[in-house]
């Protein structure tokens, strides 16, 4: 990595405190997945500066980024100022124009980079802004794919319990987090949920490869019951984030596959965050040999510096389409392909190429799994998993059981203890509750992230989690 991390020095202090902004964003800005207590407590945190994987907010005070943003800032807070020059350039050059019927030399040669960087045979790209859009193209282009053979019957999609794909309405159908979708069904008709790949609390004694037959019976089972002639895609992350940083068990990509094979259905990867090297390949798929027919993607094709994401998929899915009836496929977006957004996710991706950040990931993830090992010695922690630049804690109060048994309900903790905790260590990551009610905490770093940060981040860890353990226990 030629990219030096300097973590010593304090960011100028900006006119405006965190407390001054902070108050204002209570008054007017709407901030996701936001408790409302958080609009009348304390104004909450403002970031203005990020270096290497650190950030600052206003105050000056210093904060060690474990969660690359929200899994997306994959090369890190130090290349902004070249990202943002080959933005100028672009938006000097052409700051916008469509992709409706035209195209442009950021949005070409962005899609032939990443038909090369894909898997074999995915070599057709529409561009979106982001994730949720990416999700919803591929439902759309996957329905139209079944229109135009004839099989109209073909409407029902099948995800995994607990999986998060997005918030708009065909995204948020295919989540399988209750919590999440209950408030705004009914949603779309057919999505149907199976069971996800978390090994921790399965039957004692059970082997890798008995539970990998119990997930693929699960899922042939409901393509039978359902009607194999009914059932129009898969979707599945290769690496389930929502949950824990779920990891597949042996087979059980190939098994998906077949059943696929077998029934004619359209499988999609969900590499929103497994892709742009998070598992150390430029997609997920490739280390899991998913052999998917439509890959989604967003966040670190641009390392989140503008918003933009997209969909790769196979030539004969996109020709049946323009074969079909329509005449073309029935999907746009006015953002989508822009000019300016993909202009930065080439320089994103040349930077990720001459800085061997996937290089990083693979030498350390060994290291890093080892460090996180280190923290089942602490009474909370129950579970390590995860892989790459990708891991979870589950914490319990019961190991023998693997529940959380403490007096204090785990939403609580969570929120009046884990959270704060964490946050007054400057650790940013993911706390919350999983589907099976108990403590999650989530790392997902920059992939720039160095040992020493590693080494940094398990020690305050441990600090924290010991501190709490105390209080609970």
């Amino acid at each position: 990595m030629t990219n030096t991390i300097t973590t010593s020095r304090t960011p100028d202090r900006t006119d405006e405190s965190t407390t001054d902004l902070g108050r204002l964003a209570q008054r007017h800005l709407v901030m996701s997945f936001t408790p409302g207590s958080a609009y009348t407590g304390a104004p909450p945190p403002v970031m203005v500066r990020g270096e290497g994987s650190r950030l600052w907010d206003a105050d000056g005070h210093e904060y060690l980024d474990a969660l690359a943003g929200l899994f997306c800032v994959n090369v890190g807070y130090s290349f902004g100022a070249e990202i943002g020059d080959a933005v100028r350039d672009q938006m000097a050059e052409l700051p916008y124009y469509t992709n409706w019927g035209v195209a442009h030399p950021p949005a070409v040669r962005l899609a032939a980079k990443i038909a090369e960087l894909a898997p074999p045979g995915l070599d057709r790209v529409y561009f979106t802004s982001g994730g949720g859009e990416s999700n919803e193209a591929a439902i759309k282009l996957i329905r139209q794919y079944h229109q135009a053979r004839g099989e109209h019957s073909r409407i029902k999609f099948i995800s995994r319990r607990a999986a998060y794909h997005g918030t708009s309405f065909g995204a948020l159908s295919l989540n399988g987090m209750t919590n999440l979708r209950k408030q705004f069904e009914p949603l779309m008709y057919g999505s149907r949920h199976v069971t996800n790949s978390k090994r921790y609390r399965r039957p004692a004694g059970e082997s890798e490869q008995q539970f990998t037959a119990a997930l693929l019976n699960e899922i042939e089972t409901l393509v039978v019951q359902e009607g194999p002639d009914t059932v129009a895609g898969i979707f599945l992350e290769p690496m389930q984030n929502a949950g824990g940083s779920l990891v597949p068990p042996a087979g059980f990509h190939e098994g998906v596959r077949e059943i696929c094979d077998r029934h004619g259905i359209v499988l999609v990867a969900d590499e929103v965050i497994c892709g742009f090297g998070r598992l150390g390949e430029w997609f997920g798929s490739t280390r899991f040999d998913v052999r998917p027919d439509v890959i989604t993607f967003a966040k670190g094709v641009s390392s989140a510096h503008v918003p933009l994401g997209g969909m790769i998929t196979r030539s004969e899915i996109l020709d049946a389409v323009n074969d079909g009836p329509d005449g073309m496929y029935l999907h746009g977006l006015t953002f989508g392909g822009h000019p300016a957004a993909c202009a930065a996710g080439l320089a994103n991706i040349a930077i990720m190429e001459r800085e061997d950040v996937l290089g990083n990931v693979r030498r350390n993830e060994a290291y890093f799994r080892a460090q996180l090992d280190t923290l089942l010695d602490q009474r909370l922690v129950g579970d390590v998993r995860g892989l790459g630049y990708h891991y979870s804690l589950e914490l319990v109060t019961d190991t023998d059981r693997r529940t959380w048994a403490a007096q204090l309900p785990a939403g609580d903790f969570v929120h009046s203890m884990l959270q704060p905790a964490l946050m007054a260590a400057g650790i940013l990551c993911r706390a919350a509750v999983d589907h099976e009610g108990t403590p999650l905490v989530q790392f997902s770093p920059p992939l720039v992230f160095t040992r020493a940060d590693i080494d940094e981040l398990v020690g305050r860890v441990g600090r924290v989690l010991g501190e709490l353990a105390d209080r609970v226990l």
